[in-house]
């Protein structure tokens, strides 16, 4: 059976997705798992994040949903409550973090810096969200951060298009990327699944053509 990490890892781009109503998570899920993704990260910025958590979970048992924006222990229960399967911060702050530990939930906290990296891999952390990722360097800085930071995998989230995820995808540091152009919140919230279901398959089909190509030159 695949951990967390190898179905972050397979899907490559995780849509990350602020959703307004759990009545449109059934729906979410299906597109997304039409389209050729398996996971998806729900942010808690809204009041129906553990709703759309449980719904999604329901409704595609085989789709591999995750809690974003994780702040708080609390945020924390809740999306373990709801079924989370993973979970993801924007920063790193070590009372969540060592909770999720406790409570057995495969944790991300987001860094930007070196000293965020090294407070996070001495609570044990070995996969980190780097965040905002263009605006703190791009790919440029997950570069700079391999050499002293061999052992540590990534997932960037900010600024991820496919415009650019293949520069990412191409570091050998880089576990997936987080983007949110996939199932941006006007298209959920006027039911546009459809819209969803297609980018979905679009990247999906680039994922499919960047590993092909990949292997090739490998």
């Amino acid at each position: 059976m695949k951990n967390v990490l190898e179905i972050l890892r397979e899907t490559g781009i995780v849509p990350v997705i602020r959703i307004e109503s759990s009545s449109d998570a059934a729906s979410l899920a299906k597109a997304l798992a039409d389209g050729g993704l398996y996971a998806a990260e729900i942010t808690f910025r809204t009041s129906a994040a553990a709703d759309a958590i449980r719904a999604m979970r329901r409704a595609v048992p085989e789709l591999c949903v995750g809690a974003g924006t994780v702040l708080t222990t609390g945020s924390l229960g809740e999306a373990i409550d709801a079924g989370a399967q993973f979970g993801v911060s924007p920063g790193f702050r070590p009372a969540v973090a060592c909770e999720s530990v406790r409570r057995g939930l495969p944790f991300v906290p987001g860094v930007m810096t070196p000293t965020e990296i090294e407070a996070a891999m001495a609570d044990g952390f070995e996969t980190l969200k780097f965040f905002p990722a263009e605006a703190a360097g791009g790919v440029k800085m997950l570069k700079a951060l391999t050499a002293p930071y061999g052992g540590i995998s990534f997932m960037p989230t900010g600024g991820i298009t496919l415009g650019n995820a293949a520069d990412y995808l191409s570091l050998s540091c880089v576990l997936c990327c987080g983007g949110s152009f996939i199932a941006p919140t006007e298209l959920i919230a006027r039911g546009d699944f459809a819209a969803i279901r297609a980018r979905a398959r679009e990247v999906a089909d680039f994922l499919e053509g960047f590993r092909a190509d990949a292997d090739h030159k490998g």
